[in-house]
């Protein structure tokens, strides 16, 4: 059972609740309770935590350092705790997730809602970002990553396979034509991803043979999602990710190019994270069902 006079547990509840009087009644203690045990936390560490006034309370600099290496903290004695009970205890607590943005808004955000309903005492905390994070340092219980994976100090799961598409919107192939042969492709507009050159090289397979077309065009992003709005707005003709574009193929407003010369490059979405992370019921049932929910690919175009 948590102990709600525990100093750190106190201090958290006072600033997630906003104040002393509802982290009182969260914690089933008086206000005057919680304002002496965090003022006994911060007597004992000999710095202020927090700045108090009669409306709100606010995190002095010191507070802000504190609180960030008290969450994880507690986060990781819920963990030990619950892998320690893990057959009689629910999967509960936060579950701190990592994801690109493409994965995150063509495929996990839709998902979510069945995750959370099958598991009402979970809380997620999401990461969107399309840098690739320290899991360890960012105290990430797990990271959803694309293509090879580079880092043996983590265990890792794999969920699926994504490929690549050639794509074209219907109205920019009636103003410039449909391309049908990949030297073609030199007359056209390519949509390119700004921080991979290597991108710019688009495989195929003719007549048996390998070739490799470097394609280039006048705009370059950074982000998948945005390039495959640009190609959707008739930008240009793009190279993405078959769970970016799967929708949009489907709904007609990209056009699949290439498909019997084209090279997919399959590559691999896993799930990663800290040895031995797995143990704990709340990121177990996460990696379960990120497995289960998209082991046949359902982005997949045929």
């Amino acid at each position: 059972m948590t102990d709600s006079t525990d100093p750190m547990r106190v201090f958290v509840a006072a600033i997630d609740h906003g104040g002393f009087t509802a982290a009182a009644d969260s914690l089933e203690i008086t206000p005057s309770g919680v304002s002496k045990i965090i003022g006994r936390l911060e007597d004992r560490l000999g710095v202020r935590l927090l700045n108090r006034t009669t409306r709100r309370i606010d995190l002095t600099p010191e507070g802000e350092t504190y609180l960030s290496s008290a969450r994880f903290i507690l986060a990781e004695i819920d963990e030990m705790e619950a892998a320690v009970g893990q057959s009689s205890t629910r999967p509960k607590g936060l579950l701190r997730v990592n994801t690109g943005t493409a994965f995150a808004v063509h495929a996990l955000m839709p998902a979510l809602p069945v995750f959370l309903a099958k598991y009402p005492e979970i809380n997620l905390s999401v990461d969107v970002t399309d840098r690739r994070v320290d899991v360890l340092a960012e105290r990430a219980d797990v990271a959803i990553r694309t293509g090879p994976l580079g880092d043996g100090s983590l265990m890792s799961q794999k969920i699926a396979d994504i490929g690549r598409v050639i794509v074209a919107a219907p109205t920019y192939l009636e103003r410039f034509g449909v391309p049908t042969d990949p030297e073609q492709l030199a007359n056209h507009s390519c949509l390119l991803i700004s921080d991979r050159p290597s991108l710019a090289n688009w495989p195929f397979l003719v007549d048996g043979h390998p070739f490799s077309m470097e394609v280039s065009g006048r705009v370059a992003v950074g982000s998948a999602d945005a390039l495959m709005r640009l190609a959707v707005a008739g930008g240009g003709i793009a190279r993405l990710g078959d769970v970016v574009v799967a929708d949009a193929i489907r709904s007609g407003t990209l056009v699949p190019l290439f498909q019997d010369v084209h090279v997919v490059e399959p590559a691999p979405i896993s799930a990663v994270y800290p040895a031995g992370r797995h143990r704990a019921p709340k990121v177990r049932v996460f990696i379960e069902f990120l497995v289960e929910q998209f082991r046949q690919a359902p982005w997949r175009i045929a």
